[in-house]
């Protein structure tokens, strides 16, 4: 690894490597907000199709060919959303962490351990 891999976070890289990629083949005149908003929401319904009619989801019940199909769909997904992101000019690691503390704000552990309820219900 060189030192500008190990600087850079793996978002950041993704960007980057999606940047490159949608470049080299002159995708970025499809990439609007809009269509990869779309392409994305295919992509999460491509992943729940996977776990579509099963008992749980959980990995006793998954076999190989499925496990390779989830993580294929997953990556799409990150792909995908990155790409809005990029295009929308969302830090997505910022974004989350600022998601996290207003989570833990709506969410305090002591008030809500082991009960799923919405926010709003206890």
């Amino acid at each position: 690894m060189t030192k500008d891999t190990l600087t850079k976070d793996t978002l950041t890289e993704l960007r980057d490597l999606t940047r490159a990629f949608a470049a080299e083949r002159d995708w970025q005149q499809f990439h609007t907000p809009k269509n990869l908003a779309m392409a994305l929401s295919v992509e999460v319904a491509e992943l729940a199709e996977h776990f579509q009619w099963l008992h749980t989801g959980a990995a006793e019940e998954l076999d190989e060919r499925k496990r390779e199909g989830i993580r294929h769909e997953m990556a799409d997904v990150l792909l995908y959303l990155v790409q809005l992101a990029d295009a929308t000019g969302v830090d997505l690691r910022a974004a989350a962490l600022e998601k996290l503390r207003l989570n833990g704000e709506k969410y305090p552990a002591a008030v809500v351990r082991g009960d799923a309820r919405k926010y709003d219900e206890y």
